[in-house]
């Protein structure tokens, strides 16, 4: 799965930058997030910190340039639902259509792996018309390549850009459900094997 031009690594607080200039443009250009306003750099190494307390952070670069990110979040709080998370994946829109997504996803699925969750969802916002100027079905499509299902789509829930957009969950599971399920790990519990694993990537 390695390749020479792109590394997979943790995302660190110093990232934030980086990566605010790949989101900002998903921000004030697409309805793929339904934020309005692009985050601070300060506000994204926040988010970041947060995340990686729990769950995985990566980063793409490819040829030493930031290529794209992905993180995993919590799917709900209740002690229950410890078992799945949210997922979110951003490339870079000039390093679209080179695998990075993909990429990202696997490191992703084999971190979450590592630390017992078992589900996998991905909320992705959907157009209402087949042709809409801020929005495809591209993210849609990615996630059903890589092995999601359709569980559910909420109607008009969304509004951005003076237009009303659906939002559909999908999942994967990645991991057998048991009667005696043993407690997920958090990201920093396993971070040293995964960091190796991602060595391959």
């Amino acid at each position: 799965m390695k390749s020479q031009d792109i590394r997979i690594r943790t995302a660190a607080p110093e990232d934030a930058e980086k990566l605010v200039e790949i989101y900002g443009f998903y921000v004030a250009k697409t309805a793929i997030t339904f934020e309005y306003q692009i985050p601070t750099a300060e506000e994204f190494e926040r988010r970041i910190r947060k995340t990686l307390k729990r769950y995985p952070y990566f980063v793409a670069e490819r040829d030493g340039e930031m290529a794209g990110y992905a993180y995993a979040g919590t799917f709900h709080d209740r002690a229950a639902y410890d078992w799945a998370v949210e997922t979110s994946i951003y490339v870079a829109r000039d390093q679209k259509k080179r695998g990075i997504g993909r990429r990202l996803h696997a490191a992703l699925e084999m971190a979450l792996r590592e630390q017992g969750i078992l589900n996998m969802n991905a909320c992705v916002a959907s157009p209402m018309q087949e042709e809409d100027p801020y929005l495809t079905r591209d993210s849609l499509e990615f996630h059903r390549h890589l092995g999601y299902r359709l569980v559910g789509e909420f109607f008009q829930c969304g509004y951005k850009f003076g237009r009303w957009y659906n939002m559909v969950w999908l999942e994967k599971h990645i991991g057998n459900h048991l009667k005696d399920q043993g407690a997920p790990k958090a990201f920093e519990e396993v971070r040293g094997r995964i960091e190796e694993r991602l060595e391959t990537f």
